[in-house]
């Protein structure tokens, strides 16, 4: 994965990445909708399951806390990043290890789940790192930045903080067709989300109170929320 040293410097400067060991609200907003929509797939309870791209561990430890897996593996290229996840894990069953996402340091089928959060959009070869994960499990859970949303478009042109990150979205059926190409096929889709991250406070709460509609209207749904979770099944 390209950019590496970026998320090392993130997670070494603050303790953790800038959107999850922050008390602004919009990133609360934005962090819990992201949590719950994954683990409303119910794809983890039970299962064995690898974190291929951790980061800080922020998510991690959620899903194992409510989402009641039998097994958490959690990886990620930045060192630091892992570090910070392994601290603040303190006694959970869980592993976590550094390890480069397209080449996972685990045999065939390993796994029963492989998440696949945030990470697409940050990678060289996204449809390699999507082999590799069905390579691991004969499922995947995908989340990525709704590369829709024309504003989302806007701002990773224009925002410092995505352009240092190398910040890129991509279209659901972008992505639907690169998961098919790994050898996958959707079976569940969910398009939710809609406070930005970093955004003031009175807009965090205006967009969460207007969430609900936009969640519930199919087209604006499509062009005006935030992200989107994905399971795609080996064929």
């Amino acid at each position: 994965m390209q950019n590496v040293d970026v998320f090392d410097k993130d997670a070494s400067g603050n303790a953790g990445y800038l959107y999850t060991h922050t008390n602004r609200l919009s990133c609360r907003l934005a962090t819990s909708r992201t949590t719950d929509i994954i683990l409303e797939t119910g794809e983890m309870q039970g299962r064995s399951v690898l974190d291929i791209a951790c980061g800080d561990g922020f998510y991690t430890i959620r899903f194992w806390d409510r989402g009641h897996p039998k097994q958490l593996v959690a990886a990620d290229a930045a060192a630091s990043a892992v570090t910070v996840g392994a601290r603040n894990n303190e006694t959970r069953p869980m592993r976590f290890l550094v390890a480069d996402a397209h080449r996972m340091p685990f045999a065939n089928d390993s796994f029963d789940v492989v998440l696949v959060q945030s990470v697409l959009h940050h990678d060289h070869d996204p449809l390699h790192m999507l082999r590799e994960a069905f390579r691991l499990a004969p499922r995947i859970i995908v989340h990525e930045p709704n590369g829709n949303n024309p504003g989302l478009k806007v701002i990773e042109k224009t925002s410092r903080y995505h352009i240092e990150h190398n910040e890129k979205s991509y279209s659901s059926w972008r992505m639907k067709r690169w998961i098919k190409e790994a050898g996958g096929a959707v079976v569940y889709e969910k398009t939710a989300g809609f406070v930005p991250m970093f955004c003031p406070d009175w807009m965090a709460k205006s967009m969460k109170f207007f969430e609900p509609m936009v969640e519930a209207a199919p087209l604006l749904r499509s062009i005006g929320c935030a992200v989107y979770v994905m399971v795609g099944v080996r064929q």
